[in-house]
């Protein structure tokens, strides 16, 4: 299993190639704010453990395995991020809060969380309801 590190380099890898059809070591650097020096240290890491192809100054791909996972991380972002917006989190707090848990949920808390997403998406009253809710307690807070 991928350590959170490993986690974040494998979802931007995966975003990359979807994005762009590739993703170069220099590219990897700049979305994840880190050196290009610890990209590649990564990189060879993820090939070690046969998530990529990593071949010095070609390039690099997902296998099979490292495209499966890194599809599930963008699915787990997305829905976190989905879930944040449902709940009414300040939209400019999203990202940083969904970064900040998505490592620490297990994948049955993910599972159940995508429940309660749908369960909110498939009738919006409901959302209308946790709105008002939100108020009230605000208003009492106040």
């Amino acid at each position: 299993m991928p350590t959170p590190s490993m986690e974040d380099y494998i979802e931007q890898i995966y975003l990359l190639i979807e994005e762009k059809g590739y993703a170069r070591v220099s590219d990897i650097a700049e979305a994840l704010n880190v050196h290009p020096s610890s990209v590649t240290k990564m990189v060879q890491k993820l090939d070690k453990d046969e998530y990529l192809i990593y071949e010095k100054y070609r390039g690099l791909i997902l296998t099979t395995k490292g495209k499966k996972i890194g599809k599930r991380l963008v699915y787990r972002h997305e829905l976190l991020e989905q879930f944040m917006r449902i709940i009414g989190l300040n939209e400019a707090k999203i990202y940083d809060d969904v970064e900040g848990i998505e490592h620490h949920l297990s994948w049955e808390a993910i599972d159940r969380i995508g429940d309660l997403v749908q369960f909110f998406e498939e009738d919006k009253t409901r959302i209308e309801v946790l709105r008002a809710i939100q108020k009230v307690n605000e208003e009492q807070n106040q």
